[in-house]
This record gives structure tokens, C-alpha cells and sequence, in this order.
């Protein structure tokens, strides 16, 4: 059993955020099973149970910014089997996958625009100094810990640093 923290206690806004995910995900597990939604039940309990792998294997309770690495991993699974039932041509499945993304998608924090995104990117280079296509990884790794807990498409991101990196012929 997990002990909550008690409103005097110090418990983290963090830990709280993540408790109120957990129980987010079991008061809409109940609304699907009242409501005979079998898909939504299904992608509901594969994320309460991914959440639960984790929390094992790294024998703690997950922070907000663990539970979104979890998520976006869902997310990004869903994504690539929908594309290879699609190159398999098995339509009914992928559209199973993409409406389990939709699922998935509606407990990750509010995206990150395209521009607070490049935001982000310049002040890492400028606190980095002059950088490089060789200094890349650390660009990134710099950025990467900004962005701990945001929903960002990690390639998205790469191409992002590599086209600011790139020098301009």
C-alpha cells in the first residue's frame, strides 16, 4: 500500500500531481466499465500497468516527470505500430492503435509549442558558448534536463538542434 501525504506533510507538488494521474486513470477506468467502452478499458489499464512496471523496476513512486517518459513511450509505441499495420495493410488495426494514442495522449501534460521550443533551444546554445555540430550531445543533454516531464518528440527535438547547428553555407 502506498501512503499518501497528508496536506501538512511536505509532500512534493509533484507527488501530488502524480497521485492525482493514478487516481485520474482508476476514476476513468470505472466511467469506461460503466460504460461498456472496451477500448478505452483496455488502453486505460496497459497504461495503469506500464506505470506499475516502472515504479518496480525502479522501486519508488513515480515523480510527473517519470510518469510522462512512461507515457511518451506509450505514445510513441502506438505511433510506430499504427504505421507498420498500415504498411501491412491492415487498416482495423492501426485505427485500434491510433484511437489507443488518442487515449494515451489525453494524460500527458500540454505539449510545448514549436517556438517555446526554439526558445529553449537558443538559451541552451547560449549558455553552452560557441557550439558546434560536435558539441551536439551536450546541447541536447542540456536541453533534454530543461525539458524533463514535457511532452517533446525526442526526434523532433534532434532536428531542431542539428538545423541551428548546422553551420549556413
Amino acid at each position: 500500500m502506498r501512503k499518501r501525504p497528508s496536506k501538512g506533510s511536505k509532500g512534493s507538488s509533484e507527488s501530488e500531481h502524480a497521485m492525482s494521474l493514478t487516481d485520474r486513470l482508476s476514476d476513468d477506468l470505472k466511467v469506461a466499465m460503466k460504460a461498456r467502452d472496451q477500448l478505452r478499458m483496455d488502453a486505460i489499464r496497459m497504461v495503469k500497468a506500464a506505470l506499475l512496471n516502472k515504479e518496480i523496476e525502479l522501486k519508488k513512486d513515480l515523480d510527473e516527470a517519470e510518469m510522462s517518459r512512461v507515457l511518451l513511450t506509450l505514445v510513441k509505441q502506438r505511433k510506430e505500430a499504427a504505421e507498420q499495420y498500415k504498411i501491412g495493410k491492415r487498416e482495423e488495426l492501426a485505427d485500434k492503435e491510433l484511437k489507443e494514442l488518442a487515449i494515451i495522449e489525453a494524460y500527458l501534460p500540454k505539449a510545448l509549442s514549436q517556438e517555446e521550443i526554439v526558445q529553449i533551444i537558443e538559451s541552451a546554445i547560449q549558455e553552452a558558448g560557441p557550439v558546434t555540430m560536435k558539441d551536439m550531445g551536450k546541447v541536447m543533454k542540456a536541453i533534454t534536463a530543461k525539458l524533463a516531464g514535457q511532452a517533446v518528440d525526442g526526434k523532433q527535438l534532434s532536428d531542431l538542434v542539428r538545423a541551428r547547428l548546422q553551420p549556413v553555407p
